[in-house]
């Protein structure tokens, strides 16, 4: 991996502020929003932040087999993206892409973050890898 990739179990206060300090407020809040849904799923989940890539990844091991979805700060919105997200249920609708496997869900506002439908992205998500 990357030099400039940090690991561990879960970032520190300091370590996201750090990673997050160039984007506008509301995206650091929809980031931290969908962080908090992601630990709610899987509490021992593996966070990494990427700093090329603008992302924080979560997964069950540091690879990207082992990935149950990522965080993409964009410059006007905030990405959940899902690796195997091609192979998901989504009856809400709200998988976007056309990559062979990846599909991602784009948050614009911090209420979008609270849709029950992105949870059950994220567990379904997990259940792939286990």
């Amino acid at each position: 991996m990357a030099q400039n990739v940090v690991k561990k179990k879960r970032k520190t206060k300091a370590e996201l502020n750090e990673f997050l300090k160039t984007y506008p407020p509301n995206l650091r809040a929809i980031a931290l929003r969908l962080r908090e849904r992601v630990f709610q799923v899987e509490p021992d989940v593996i966070e990494q932040i990427d700093y090329p890539a603008h992302m924080l990844a979560y997964g069950l091991s540091e690879t990207y087999k082992g990935m149950i979805c990522v965080i993409i700060m964009e410059k006007n919105t905030v990405n959940l993206g899902l690796p195997r997200g091609t192979e998901l249920a989504d009856p809400a609708g709200l998988l976007e892409g056309t990559g062979k496997r990846a599909r991602h869900v784009k948050v614009r506002m911090l209420e979008e973050a609270e849709n029950p439908a992105l949870v059950k992205l994220i567990q379904a998500s997990a259940a792939q890898i286990r």
